[in-house]
């Protein structure tokens, strides 16, 4: 990406990790900070994403249903297979 090119709401979702984690280059940051302060759907977004890592890191395993726990076990081996 070059900072000429403007951030595009598809290129913002697939930076939000890199985002939340502070591993953007300085460039690719401001860009990203610039389209959010522009867009409130990516707004809503970014802070739908933050408030999931919030309410996921505080579940316990006991908290997972059996059948919800196999389902993403399942899921994770099939991704880790075709990854």
């Amino acid at each position: 990406m070059t900072s000429s090119d403007d951030l595009s709401c598809q290129e913002l979702i697939e930076l939000v990790t890199d985002y939340i984690e502070g591993i953007l280059s300085s460039e690719d940051r401001a860009r990203f900070e610039s389209h959010i302060n522009s867009c409130s759907g990516c707004r809503a977004y970014l802070a739908q994403v933050r408030r999931t890592i919030e309410i996921v890191g505080t579940l316990e395993e006991s908290d997972i249903p059996d059948d919800a726990r196999e389902q993403l076990l399942r899921t994770f081996r099939a991704w880790k297979r075709n990854g």
